[in-house]
């Protein structure tokens, strides 16, 4: 089949497919003599384990080692299920760091009158928020998710309680 057909079949777009041969997540395809690429139903079926992969949040680094370990039979799955822990602890961060951006959004806008005068707690926050400060190394910053100046003197904290 061709990459048409493939992306159909996949739900994978034929940009994407392109780009996973170019890096070398899945394999080059076949060509035919007029260089079109031909694709064989093993590869709509990788592109649709990558495209399930993709929809749980899955990192392209991370999908290539589990694509190695499913097409790899003598894997471990101890190996497969610590990529799958790997991925749900950055996605818990993920989710502390969106209610700290939520608390911290309610706060401004719990303080803003939203009439017609023009003093805005909000703009007053976005405006007077502290340059950033030098980066900590990565385990202190997914420790204490950022909040924005006036927020963080709110006391908004990562599970939104002060």
């Amino acid at each position: 089949m061709n990459i048409g057909q493939a992306s159909k079949a996949s739900g994978v777009s034929a940009k994407m497919i392109r780009y996973y041969e170019r890096i070398g997540l899945i394999a080059p395809a076949a060509r035919e003599a007029n260089r079109y690429r031909v694709y064989t139903e093993a590869d709509v079926h990788t592109l649709r384990f990558i495209r399930r992969a993709r929809d749980l949040g899955f990192s392209i680094p991370q999908i290539g080692r589990l694509v190695s370990l499913w097409r790899d039979p003598k894997r471990s799955s101890a190996d497969v299920k610590a990529i799958a822990a790997e991925h749900v602890a950055g996605l818990k961060r993920k989710i502390q760091e969106l209610q700290a951006m939520v608390a911290a959004l309610e706060d401004l806008a719990r303080r803003c009158h939203g009439d017609h005068r023009p003093e805005c707690p909000i703009l007053e926050d976005l405006e007077g928020g502290a340059a950033p400060a030098p980066e900590p190394d990565c385990a202190a910053k997914r420790a204490r998710p950022a909040a924005s100046g006036r927020a963080r003197a709110a006391g908004a904290t990562a599970g939104g309680v002060r």
